[in-house]
C-alpha cells in the first residue's frame, strides 16, 4: 500500500505539471521537511460525506498551486455525489472495492488498481458497485485563481 501511495504521489506530480525541489519556486511558502512531507492516514482527521468519508493527503493549499491528493471511501451502493462536470480534469485510482465509472453517458465497472480519467468539462462520476467499501484516490489540480 505504501508503494502504491508513493507511486500515486509521483504520478500526481508528473500529471499536474512539475515537481518541487529545493532549487525551485515554492508557491505555498512552506519549507518542506520530512515531517510535513509525510502524511500518514489519521482517522481523526477525516471529512465525513453522505456516502462515507474523505481524507486529504494534500489539500489545495499544501503545495500552493492547487494540486491535491485525496482518499475517498464510499459505502456499498452509494456515490459521493451525482455525475457532474467542472473545469478541472481529474484522475480516480481504485485501491479497494468495485467502482462504477460514468463518463459522458457511458458506464463501466472495474476493481482495484484501475485508473479512470475525467477530462475537463465532461460529465463524470464514480459510485460503489460492490458490497464492500470502495476506496479510491482522487488526483486533481484546482484553479486557485477562480473567483
Amino acid at each position: 500500500m505504501k508503494k502504491l501511495l508513493f507511486s500515486a504521489l509521483c504520478l500526481s506530480g508528473i500529471l499536474n505539471g512539475s515537481t518541487l525541489s529545493a532549487q525551485t519556486e515554492n508557491p505555498s511558502g512552506i519549507k518542506f521537511t520530512i515531517d510535513n512531507c509525510v502524511n500518514q492516514f489519521d482517522i481523526s482527521k477525516i471529512d465525513s460525506t453522505k456516502a462515507g468519508y474523505q481524507y486529504w493527503f494534500a489539500d489545495k493549499q499544501f503545495l500552493g498551486d492547487g494540486r491535491t491528493l485525496k482518499l475517498s471511501v464510499v459505502a456499498p451502493g452509494q456515490a459521493t455525489h451525482a455525475p457532474h462536470k467542472h473545469e478541472e480534469d481529474e484522475f480516480f485510482f481504485v485501491l479497494e472495492g468495485k467502482a462504477s465509472f460514468h463518463l459522458d453517458g457511458q458506464t463501466t465497472t472495474a476493481g482495484p488498481y484501475t485508473s479512470f480519467y475525467c477530462p475537463a468539462n465532461m460529465m463524470h462520476g464514480i459510485s460503489n458497485a460492490g458490497d464492500t467499501e470502495l476506496k479510491y484516490l482522487v488526483i486533481k489540480k484546482y484553479n486557485l485563481e477562480k473567483k
